[in-house]
């Protein structure tokens, strides 16, 4: 029975226990020097990490953004296969107009006056008789759809005929020096323009100080003309660590950057473009299997006798995919008291840090947990000493 009692009034006791701060002061130079360097850290990540360099007192949105391009530039060739020749903009860039991007050719390998015909396959799919070549069969390596003969393909070598465009296309490396050389000069104009959906905030990469007289006579320059939107290929190569002439000959691909970090908070004129370029395909000598960036094209005519002929092309060159990233940020009430209180909360943190290492580290920790607890009873005493 006594025992509970005993037990009865222990849970009563924790029930109706109260625990109230009580305000220790160490007064140690050690323990003193703690206390103030955690601060110090708690406060220089709060201020120097949260506030200003994060700008955690602003709202923050992401960039919505259009890109359209437009390429000028004259080149000329000179082969015994089509003889003098001016190559303009409908003729090296294909297609005419994509999304955030375009392609420019700066090399090509012709194959003229292909006709819907009979001519015997290339090197590769080699036969003795007839039974070797299957009619009908078609072959995804291939060109054709074969007959079923075996034909001279050369004076020491027979192939299956094929029904094809005729004549075929050789596998052949492409001209070195590319045919199209001079297209490290062709200039592209880059119209960009961003908005800001959260700020209402819109803006356009040709900045209001840039007029029709400056547009029409510029050249991106890092350092002269860094608002200038127009860009001569052979310099966004080169920032990117490349010869133009080199990459056009196989062709590759080259990103061009557009980021809009802005600060609302400072005046609408701070918030520009920042242009950098890269090359995205990989260039690795090891792996020099199919090198570059190209594909093939066809233009076809008919000739007097309305005969259907093309031309067929596997053009090499460099295509440019426009980027555009950023962020935008501006002074907002909650994100700062929200970033306000977290730095309370870990000021906070500080004493019970302090107070972990006065009661398990210092010399003097039993003292210390005998100043820092004090327990004070407010119950009265039965007659035989029990609450």
């Amino acid at each position: 029975m006594t025992t509970n009692k005993g037990f009865c009034a222990s849970v009563c006791r924790c029930f109706f226990e109260y625990s109230t701060p009580q305000i220790l002061v160490i007064r140690s130079t050690k323990v003193g020097t703690l206390n103030r360097i955690i601060q110090a850290l708690v406060l220089g990540y709060v201020i120097g990490y949260v506030c200003v360099l994060k700008k955690g007192y602003q709202d923050t949105d992401g960039v919505l953004s259009s890109v359209t391009t437009k390429v000028k530039g004259v080149a000329v060739t000179n082969t015994s296969d089509l003889g003098l020749r001016v190559w303009d903009v409908a003729d090296y860039i294909i297609p005419p107009q994509e999304e955030s991007s375009f392609f420019v050719l700066t090399n090509l390998i012709m194959t003229l006056n292909q006709t819907q015909s009979h001519c015997p396959e290339n090197v590769g799919f080699d036969c003795v008789t007839d039974s070797d070549c299957k009619a009908g069969l078609s072959n995804t390596r291939g060109d054709g759809v074969q007959t079923g003969r075996c034909v001279n393909f050369s004076s020491v070598a027979r192939t299956c005929e094929v029904l094809a465009w005729c004549p075929l296309e050789l596998d052949l490396q492409p001209p070195d020096p590319p045919m199209l050389a001079g297209a490290e000069n062709f200039t592209v104009l880059i119209k960009n323009s961003i908005r800001y959906p959260m700020f209402n905030f819109n803006k356009r990469n040709i900045l209001p100080h840039v007029n029709k007289t400056y547009l029409q006579q510029c050249v991106f320059n890092r350092v002269t003309d860094p608002d200038c939107p127009i860009f001569r290929l052979r310099d966004m190569t080169t920032e990117a660590g490349e010869d133009f002439q080199t990459m056009a000959v196989h062709g590759g691909i080259m990103g061009v950057q557009i980021s809009w970090f802005c600060d609302l908070d400072l005046p609408a004129s701070w918030c520009v473009p920042k242009y950098t370029f890269r090359r995205l395909d990989n260039k690795d000598p090891e792996n020099n299997v199919a090198p570059g960036y190209n594909f093939r094209f066809a233009k076809y005519y008919k000739t007097n006798n309305n005969k259907e002929t093309r031309t067929l092309i596997k053009g090499f060159g460099i295509r440019f995919d426009v980027m555009v990233f950023g962020q935008a940020g501006k002074f907002n009430i909650i994100p700062t008291l929200l970033n306000i209180g977290a730095g309370l909360a870990l000021l906070g943190l500080v004493t019970v840090v302090c107070d972990l290492i006065v009661l398990t580290c210092m010399t003097k920790r039993n003292l210390y947990k005998e100043n820092k607890y004090s327990y004070v009873d407010d119950f009265e005493l039965l007659p035989d000493g029990t609450p």
